[in-house]
């Protein structure tokens, strides 16, 4: 059985003690392939490094809402470079988050369009982070059409969701699904058709039930592949062969 984890952040700090090990676990639990996902400059940089350093890893570059106010004249570039890399298989996670507004809506909009017109201009799909933004997101991405995109850790309403899908978007969950007050993803779950769904950890965030105050790792795709089929009544071999599926068509992977 072969499984993907389509987002997490093995760049981050919280795995320089034990990065080796914890790509072992993920091999081990059929996790073959991991998207390393950018979302600063230089956790870009990083994200590009550890892809060209492990066989199983591949990488996105890009800039989260979160680093808007921060962002220094030739970014967009700078990222454009980064993703001419061998492995470099999206932009993002680039989006817009008016939840928690570490940085404001104003930097946000330029510092999504131009890293979407990155995308565009070399013709890779885009990883998006949406947060009480889905009418501004909506409305950019139109405009932007056609491009392939995944919603990263889907945290939207139905009618969202149902708009994401009409625009051929996928849509990936994480273990937060596992929660025991996620009814409402859970009920947005066994809607979504299984040629639109992808699997993620978000690690080291977002440990599923059972785990939650630890650190999340690739290997709980596992979990949470387990999770979604007991959900959906089908068979985990199915969960994982649709998700691989559209993980290698989406990222272009080997």
């Amino acid at each position: 059985m072969f499984l993907v984890d389509t987002h997490c952040h093995l760049d981050f700090p919280e795995f320089d003690h034990d990065r080796d090990e914890v790509i072992r676990r993920a091999h081990l639990e059929g996790v073959e392939r991991i998207i390393n996902i950018g979302s600063s400059l230089e956790g870009s940089r990083r994200s590009v490094e550890l892809a060209q350093k492990y066989d199983s890893l591949y990488a996105t570059v890009g800039i989260h809402p979160h680093e808007a106010d921060h962002i220094v004249q030739g970014s967009a570039d700078s990222i454009k470079k980064l993703a001419r890399q061998n492995k470099v298989v999206a932009i993002g996670e680039i989006g817009l988050d008016y939840f928690k507004q570490f940085s404001s809506p104003k930097n946000q909009l330029p510092l999504f369009l131009s890293l979407l017109k990155v995308a565009k201009e070399l013709d890779l799909p885009i990883v998006i982070h949406s947060r009480d933004a889905k009418e501004d997101i909506l409305r950019i991405l139109k405009e932007a059409m056609p491009i392939k995109a995944v919603v990263h850790c889907f945290s939207g309403d139905s009618k969202f969701l149902e708009e994401c899908l009409d625009l051929g978007f996928l849509i990936s969950f994480t273990c937060n699904v596992t929660y025991k007050k996620a009814d409402n993803l859970r009920e947005l779950l066994k809607i979504i058709p299984l040629r639109s769904l992808l699997l993620e950890t978000d690690a080291p965030y977002l440990s599923p039930e059972g785990f939650r105050g630890k650190r999340n790792e690739p290997a709980q795709v596992r979990l949470l592949a387990e999770f979604v089929a007991n959900l959906k009544k089908v068979e985990l071999e199915e969960i994982a062969n649709s998700t691989t599926e559209n993980a290698k068509k989406f990222f272009n992977l080997i």
